[in-house]
């Protein structure tokens, strides 16, 4: 490639980056934090999906922070963003109204656990859905080869007192109990092996808090490992002592 061919490749990411992160990150599947940041290597996976920009690394990236277009973008802590914003996040206001079935991709080995005791969102991200099971795939492929889509009844759930928020063709949710949620079923050996843990877990949860802690520095000696057995005779020796040893002196003269 040509170095006018590769400037021009250059300018074209840095419009299709500024283009997700100022107009339209919904439409990638991207839900930015409250500051407008996306994580750099989510930005990089949703740009990988889309067909001729397979090839993307950070390098890429990192050229076009470096080029022409720099200005239009804010980097901090692996997180990218547009100093422009044309959309708005606002978890103030529910959802007016809610598809009757959302989509919610998981991780396969996370599925067991959730159709047990529901999803909840992290600290850091919110549970984000859709009303479209392919964009569902689209997000939960960038975390697992397989992922397991799940049906949310939404509708219902939301009439439980369950909350919604729309961010444009996406909806986030801080939490949803198992019983509105759908999907493959579980085998009972999968389950009685959770159970197993969980129990196994408690137990060792137990016995730790019953552990009272040394204090730091310090250490337990077991009596079978003391290096001088005879020390714990040794002592302080009892009050009059002299008196006695003098009497002995007095007797033997």
């Amino acid at each position: 490639m040509g170095r006018r061919s590769h400037q021009i490749k250059v300018n074209d990411l840095g419009r299709l980056l500024f283009y997700i992160l100022c107009h339209s990150p919904d439409e990638f599947c991207l839900v930015p934090d409250s500051e407008g940041f996306v994580p750099l290597k989510e930005l990089i996976k949703a740009v990988n999906e889309e067909e001729g920009w397979h090839f993307v690394r950070q390098s890429h990236v990192n050229e076009v922070l470096l080029g022409n277009d720099r200005a239009l973008f804010e980097v901090r802590d692996n997180r990218m963003r547009s100093t422009e914003r044309r959309w708005q996040l606002d978890l103030n206001n529910p959802a007016d109204f809610l598809p009757p079935i959302l989509y919610c991709p998981v991780r396969s080995k996370a599925h067991p656990a959730v159709m047990e005791k529901g999803l909840r969102s992290s600290a850091e991200l919110l549970l984000v859905l859709s009303d479209e099971k392919e964009a569902c795939l689209r997000m939960g492929r960038r975390r697992d080869h397989k992922p397991v889509v799940l049906e949310i009844m939404a509708q219902a759930a939301s009439e439980k007192g369950i909350v919604f928020y729309p961010f444009r063709s996406l909806y986030l949710c801080f939490e949803i109990p198992s019983l509105f949620i759908a999907g493959p079923p579980v085998s009972r050996e999968i389950l009685e092996m959770m159970r197993q843990k969980e129990e196994k877990a408690e137990k060792e949860e137990k016995v730790r808090r019953m552990t009272v802690p040394a204090e730091p520095g310090s250490f337990i000696l077991e009596s079978s490992r003391d290096p001088d057995p005879f020390r714990r005779a040794k002592g302080k020796k009892r009050r009059g002592w002299k008196e006695d040893s003098r009497n002995m002196r007095r007797k033997r003269r």
